[in-house]
C-alpha cells in the first residue's frame, strides 16, 4: 500500500500547485529541453519520503539517477514518474498522472497510476488482477488493507463492447511511423477509431478495454511506462517491443525504450 499511498499524496501535492490561481508552475528546462515544474520536484520529494521506507531503491526520473554498475545489482527497484505528461500539467488539460512500479528481475509486477484532475486510480498486480478506482483523493487511516481497496474498485478490462478497432495516440507525439502503422490497421480492419491521450493514461485505455491497442513509434523512458506496463499485465495485455514477440525490459543500461505496442497478450 506505500506505493499506492505515494501516488494519491503526491496527486494531492500537484493538484495544490495545479489549482492556485498564483502558481507560476517555476517551469524549467531539463538537459533534454523538456520541461521541469515544481510540481515534478514535491510529487518527487513526497513519493520518495514514502518508498524510501520500503526494502527497495527508488529509480525516479525527477531522482539522481546512479550508474548502471550500482543499478544492475538491484534485482527488485522502484521505478517512478511523479508527473508523467509535464507538457499536459502545463496546457491545463488534466491529462497527467503519477507512475509508480515496483519492477522484480526487469519485469514490473505492481503498477500505480493515478490521475489527480479525475481522482482515477490505476493498479495493477501480477496474479491478483487490475482494477480502477474512481473518487479517490486518499486511503482513510493508516491501516486500509489492499482488499478493502479492491472492493471499493471495477476490475480491469471492463466489459467495454465495440464493433470497430480503437487505437490510442499520444496527443503530444504522433510520429509519421505511428500515422503509417494506424494506416496499415485501417486496411486490414476498415473502421478504425482514433482517440488522443496524454502520459501513461494511454496504457490504462488499453487496460481498461476503452481502446485495443497502442502504438508507440517515439521515444519514451521506462518511469513513462513501468507502473502502465504492470497494470496491462494484470488486466491480461502486454507491452511488445515492436517488430518483436518480446516485452519491455527495465533497469537497463539505457533507460530509453524500444518503440512498443501495447495490445491483449498474444497467444503463441
Amino acid at each position: 500500500m506505500a506505493a499506492i499511498d505515494a501516488a494519491l499524496k503526491a496527486g494531492e501535492k500537484i493538484l495544490s500547485i495545479y489549482n492556485d490561481p498564483a502558481s507560476d508552475f517555476e517551469i524549467e528546462r531539463k538537459a533534454d529541453n523538456s520541461p521541469l515544474t515544481i510540481a515534478d520536484r514535491k510529487a518527487h520529494e513526497a513519493i520518495v519520503a514514502i518508498l524510501n521506507d520500503t526494502p527497495f531503491p527508488v529509480l525516479s526520473e525527477e531522482g539522481k539517477h546512479l550508474g548502471y554498475e550500482t543499478r544492475r545489482e538491484w534485482d527488485t527497484l522502484w521505478i517512478v514518474d511523479p508527473l508523467d505528461g509535464t507538457k499536459e500539467f502545463i496546457k491545463r488539460n488534466g491529462e497527467f498522472t503519477v507512475n509508480i512500479a515496483l519492477v522484480q528481475n526487469s519485469v514490473p509486477v505492481f503498477g500505480v497510476i493515478y490521475v489527480p484532475v479525475k481522482k482515477e486510480l490505476y493498479f495493477g498486480i501480477e496474479g491478483a488482477g487490475a482494477y480502477k478506482c474512481s473518487g479517490i483523493v486518499g486511503l482513510e487511516g493508516d491501516g486500509v488493507a489492499l482488499e478493502e481497496l479492491v472492493a471499493k474498485s471495477e476490475r480491469l478490462p471492463l466489459k467495454e463492447v465495440h464493433d470497430h478497432l480503437i487505437v490510442v495516440a499520444s496527443r503530444s507525439h504522433l510520429s509519421p511511423e505511428t500515422e503509417s502503422y494506424i494506416a496499415d490497421l485501417k486496411k486490414k480492419h476498415g473502421s478504425v477509431e482514433l482517440i488522443s491521450s496524454g502520459s501513461s493514461i494511454k496504457i490504462c485505455l488499453v487496460a481498461e478495454g476503452k481502446a485495443d491497442v497502442y502504438p508507440r513509434f517515439a521515444p519514451t523512458m521506462e518511469w513513462d511506462t513501468a507502473a502502465g506496463h504492470a497494470i496491462a499485465r494484470a488486466a491480461g495485455m502486454e507491452v511488445y517491443q515492436a517488430g518483436k514477440e518480446e516485452p519491455l525490459r527495465y533497469n537497463k543500461e539505457d533507460l530509453l525504450n524500444p518503440w512498443f505496442i501495447v495490445e491483449p497478450k498474444r497467444e503463441h
